[in-house]
């Protein structure tokens, strides 16, 4: 079969390696000590339809780039568009040099910054993908589970593409998951209710909140030239969405996405932290007087009580993260990972 090969330089520093220990990051059809020799394979959503590729890290934090071999021909267009897919999901564009001057000193993030260096999250290709993946795996504690869930719904929704003698599903677009009945989900061990918030977040992507007023609905009745035509529209209509909601001021977005069933604080200040920028936004959330989500984590790391942390000694604890929230708390995250790993060891 044909590959079509090429490269993409990262802003340095950036060491992909490090991901390797971050579960989360992958997928049910990963093993990533295996990533490290035989590459990061996984689908890419184009346009028109869906591709798998693999990718190969170089190895050189200080000048990074990533060798991305397709595998099969794509026409210029397919390239320029894939390469734009796989900088969101490697970070390649994110420039987080400031940070290590800003919080070089920081009693919380400094150690995290030395130990970590080159450190950069693993996204989905969009923040569809992110969704249904947050979605599906909340609550549910052992995660090798989660994962195999997920794939279960990618199979079900999403194209089958080949990968040598194995099959490797794409992840299921909204115009697939808009119109997938909610009940048949439980056979892929999903509650009704875990099915509803798939369905009514694809909805919301392609004709609500999150489409900016929405788009019509789709016309059953159309003769087939006039569907091919709409079909191409509404590709085009939510490639617009998914741009305008990656430029989206951080605390806009959170208060469109919880405003969606399914998606609470903790799961939209995710999403937002999974976008291709470095900045982020830390909403407050109490229940019965006690702070909850990303916010609480924080206070608690920098010695505070978080359910009596005013927002101006909030605003002072992380006053050396602004502009670069996302990969502070992704640091905080990832170190967080480690330890639990090394103490899972030791037990």
């Amino acid at each position: 079969m044909a590959q079509h090969i090429w490269k993409i330089p990262s802003r340095p520093p950036h060491d992909f390696f490090l991901c390797l220990d971050v579960d989360s990051y992958f997928d049910h059809e990963h093993q990533p000590e295996e990533l490290f020799e035989q590459g990061f394979t996984r689908p890419v959503p184009l346009s028109d339809r869906d591709v798998l590729v693999t990718i190969f890290f170089n190895g050189d934090v200080d000048s990074p780039s990533f060798t991305i071999r397709a595998h099969e021909s794509l026409t210029d267009a397919e390239q320029a568009e894939a390469d734009s897919i796989l900088r969101r999901i490697l970070g390649t564009d994110l420039d987080v040099t400031p940070l290590y001057d800003q919080a070089g000193n920081d009693p919380v993030l400094a150690g995290p910054l030395r130990e970590l260096y080159g450190l950069k999250r693993i996204s989905r290709a969009n923040i569809f993908e992110d969704a249904v993946n947050r979605i599906i795996r909340t609550q549910i504690k052992h995660k090798p589970t989660a994962r195999k869930m997920v794939h279960e719904v990618r199979n079900a929704y999403g194209t089958r593409l080949e990968s040598g003698n194995r099959v490797i599903p794409a992840w299921p677009r909204p115009q697939r998951l808009v119109s997938a009945d909610p009940r048949a989900m439980k056979q892929y061990g999903l509650s009704l209710r875990k099915g509803e918030y798939l369905t009514e977040l694809a909805h919301e992507l392609l004709h609500g909140r999150l489409a900016g007023g929405g788009g019509p609905e789709p016309d059953t009745h159309a003769a087939e030239g006039v569907a091919n035509d709409s079909k191409q529209s509404a590709a085009d209509s939510l490639k617009e969405t998914y741009n305008r909601l990656e430029l989206m001021p951080p605390e806009a977005l959170y208060e469109s996405l919880v405003s969606i069933r399914g998606i609470g604080p903790t799961t939209a200040q995710d999403l937002i932290l999974f976008r291709n920028r470095s900045d982020g936004w830390f909403a407050s959330h109490k229940q019965k007087g006690q702070e909850k989500a990303v916010r609480r984590w924080i206070i608690l790391a920098y010695g505070g009580d978080p359910d009596h942390c005013s927002e101006e000694a909030f605003r002072r604890m992380i006053k050396p993260w602004q502009g670069f929230e996302a990969a502070a708390l992704e640091f905080l995250y990832v170190n967080w990972v480690l330890s639990e790993k090394k103490q899972a060891q030791h037990l």
